[in-house]
């Protein structure tokens, strides 16, 4: 969501040109004062689309008007084979995103204030729709939250926040897989400054679908981040789960995470989850798991840019499906010039059961994109893209099934 776009000031400019008959050469000048302030009022904020919680610093700007901004990702996809995707195990796009995506969108309205004091205040609103299957259907209300910042003169980037919002959800590129997750509605506060790292505390209930309250699940969640490691930084998590009384259980779970810059493009990213995988709101029983992977990118030249991302996950427990699997991505691209761009992604990916059963899949994407910067991170950006894969399952005394992709599609990407 880079660069978000506000209402033109002619709105306000209109308005004030409407409320007065006629102007007197004085009430001209101050009319041209009003407008020179109401446009130094109307600036762009840069955002990043990384699906994290939102956040005001005590530098944001507060532009006239509303902010409308959002990730969206629609097209049509002809499906030749058994299946329109490859899907296998529990990480996301296991085999890679790219042609292997499901059609929805995000789209918000927010406002931020400024007092006079200095404080920084918005409200956001965000209706989501999703389309397929494990997304749900129709129009859901994700977000829906007030908070401030500036408030403490000696914490000015501290943000207190409270309503419905993303929370808690880093997120993997290539395979498109929130390996945290905890969405919901509570309160809490973000960036309280210990000097050399930065700490996140919320409370937060989990939000049925299409109810509007709490289920009587909640989470505690805690991060720890902008720790400068040497190498890169260091964020760490912790979160813990557990019941009200509207619910008949005393499960609890927890779950703790770390990434780690290598340099300024690679990552690694670490999990361990007691009752949870990607969420403590799971209350699993008897489940662990274990999750790392390596993640990042190459420029050998100007034009050429490879992506990779490997993982591995480990599930056991006896209220589990115990496996291990295995996942690699690797996508190079080409830019041809500030317009338009050649992608390839190529990945496998294996579940290995504890029962001797096996999964193994593989998909390769050839995309020819038209975008507005022709980096692989420019958007808006059209596709029109190719997909081949197959997924192989087999295992004791079970027949061995394959599922086979051929898939051409046309899709549009944006984040605003």
């Amino acid at each position: 969501m880079k660069n978000f776009k506000l209402l033109p000031v002619s709105i306000a400019v209109a308005a004030t040109l409407a409320s007065a008959s006629s102007f007197a050469a004085d009430d001209v000048a101050s009319l041209e004062q009003r407008i020179q302030e109401l446009e130094a009022k109307v600036v762009t904020l840069d955002y990043v689309d990384d699906q994290q919680q939102s956040a005001l610093t005590s530098e944001t700007p507060a532009p006239l008007g509303i902010v409308f901004s959002g990730y969206a990702r629609y097209g049509a996809a002809y499906q030749e084979g058994d299946s329109k995707y490859v899907s296998v195990g529990s990480t996301g796009a296991a085999v890679g995103r790219l042609g292997n995506e499901m059609n929805g969108g995000e789209f918000q309205l927010g406002k931020v204030f400024e007092t006079e004091s200095g404080q920084k205040w918005n409200v956001a609103v965000m209706l989501d729709h999703w389309s397929g299957e494990g997304w749900g259907n129709g129009l859901a209300l994700k977000k829906f939250y007030a908070g401030a910042s500036n408030i403490f003169e000696s914490q000015p980037d501290l943000y207190v926040w409270a309503g419905r919002d993303f929370h808690q959800r880093p997120q993997q590129g290539l395979n498109d897989y929130f390996w945290m997750s905890h969405d919901g509605q509570g309160g809490g506060f973000q960036n309280f400054d210990f000097g050399g790292a930065k700490f996140d505390l919320g409370f937060v209930g989990q939000v049925n679908g299409e109810y509007d309250d709490e289920n009587g699940n909640y989470a505690i969640t805690s991060k720890l981040h902008s720790i400068d490691a040497g190498i890169g930084n260091l964020d760490l998590y912790a979160n813990y789960g557990f019941t009200s009384e509207k619910v008949d259980s005393s499960e609890t779970a927890f779950l703790l995470g770390a990434t780690l810059g290598l340099g300024s493009s690679n990552k690694l990213v670490m999990k361990y989850g007691d009752g949870a995988d990607n969420s403590v709101f799971e209350l699993a029983g008897d489940k662990q798991v274990v999750y790392v992977s390596l993640e990042g990118g190459v420029n050998p030249s100007d034009k050429v840019f490879i992506d990779y991302l490997a993982s591995y996950k480990d599930i056991s427990g006896k209220d589990a499906t115990e496996a291990s699997e295995y996942s690699a991505i690797v996508r190079p691209m080409y830019n041809w010039d500030d317009t338009h761009s050649t992608w390839l992604e190529a990945g496998v990916g294996m579940v290995d059961y504890a029962d001797d059963g096996e999964d193994q899949a593989w998909k390769v994407t050839l995309s020819q994109n038209i975008s507005m910067g022709g980096l692989p991170w420019s958007r808006p950006m059209l596709r029109f893209y190719a997909t081949v894969g197959d997924v192989e399952s087999k295992g004791t005394n079970v027949p061995t099934t394959n599922v086979d992709t051929l898939t051409l599609g046309a899709m549009f990407e944006a984040w605003w």
